[in-house]
């Protein structure tokens, strides 16, 4: 299973429907979970609030790859081999996408992995988009399908 953890909410429906586009695509590959956790606005709070939400949806045994801008850059076909390799020894994957503020030390200490998917910001309600496109992506390589470029 893969668990896509995330701080805030989806409030625009244009996000929210390539979303479940990208949820209803993958389904044929691996279940697939969004878990929401609440954003915090005030930013000496922020990071530790956010980090005790996403840690108690982590289970002991999960693989937790981080996004992250100091983490490794790869290519998609890198990114398949990747997730490819942890499916198979690991049951649950769980990505996790901070809120505006990135994401605590706690979290970063508990990950398995980081990837950084370019050196520029995203906001996080887009990212959840462009990540599930990715993992989409990287089903279509593995599975030696056909997928746009």
């Amino acid at each position: 299973m893969i668990k896509v953890i995330c701080a805030g909410k989806i409030k625009e429906k244009y996000l929210a429907a390539a979303i479940d586009e990208y949820l209803k695509r993958l389904s044929k590959y691996s279940k697939i979970q969004i878990i929401e956790v609440a954003d915090e606005k005030i930013k000496e709070k922020a990071l530790k609030k956010e980090a005790e939400s996403i840690l108690k949806h982590i289970k002991k045994e999960d693989y937790v790859i981080t996004l992250d801008l100091n983490g490794q850059a790869m290519s998609s076909l890198e990114f398949a081999s990747k997730l490819d390799q942890t499916l198979m020894n690991h049951a649950d994957i769980d990505f996790i996408i901070g809120g505006s503020y990135g994401l605590d030390q706690k979290v970063k200490d508990r990950s398995n992995y980081a990837i950084a998917f370019s050196k520029m910001t995203f906001p996080h309600q887009l990212f959840r988009v462009i990540l599930l496109e990715q993992i989409y992506r990287a089903f279509k390589i593995i599975n030696n399908e056909t997928y746009h470029k």
